[in-house]
C-alpha cells in the first residue's frame, strides 16, 4: 500500500475510477462525457460521487453511471479492499486526492494523470533514500 497525497484535477480522478472499474464495458458516450461517473454499492467497495446536481443514468452490470454536475468530493473503494481514496474539491475542477493505493491502482492512477511523473519520482526517491537509511542502520 502507498500513500498518496497530490493534487488532481476531478477528470483524472474520472478517468481513474472508469479504468478501475468499468472502461472495458461502458459506453463509449459515457467514457468521453466529463459529467459521468461511475457508482457502486459499499458491498462491492464504495463508490460516491457528492454533487451539487447529479442524475442516475444507466445501471450496468456492478455499476450505477450518473451525470455530475458541480463535484465537491468522491470517495472510491476497491473491490479487494486494497485501495482507498478520496478526491476533495478545492477550487472548481481541482482538488485533492488522498488515501492508500495498491500497486494495480498506481498504474492506473498514473495513466489517468493524478499521479504526475513529477510525484513517481519524487517517491521512488524517498524509498531509495530509506532503504539506504535501513542499509546504513
Amino acid at each position: 500500500m502507498v500513500a498518496i497525497d497530490t493534487p488532481a484535477s476531478v477528470e483524472s480522478f474520472r478517468r481513474f475510477i472508469i479504468s478501475s472499474t468499468c472502461k472495458s464495458y461502458a459506453p463509449r458516450s459515457y467514457l468521453d462525457d466529463s459529467e459521468v461517473f461511475a457508482e457502486r454499492e459499499d458491498s462491492l467497495g464504495a463508490i460516491y460521487v457528492e454533487a451539487a446536481d447529479k442524475v442516475t443514468l444507466k445501471k450496468i452490470r456492478d455499476i450505477t453511471f450518473v451525470n455530475a454536475r458541480d463535484i465537491l468530493g468522491i470517495i472510491y473503494n476497491s473491490k479487494s479492499g486494497n485501495t482507498s481514496l478520496k478526491w476533495r474539491q478545492l477550487k472548481r475542477n481541482h482538488g485533492k486526492v488522498t488515501g492508500e493505493a495498491s500497486a494495480n491502482s498506481l498504474t492506473n492512477l498514473a495513466e489517468s494523470g493524478v499521479l504526475t511523473l513529477d510525484w513517481v519520482e519524487s517517491y521512488l526517491k524517498k524509498k531509495s533514500e530509506e532503504k539506504t537509511n535501513e542499509v546504513a542502520n
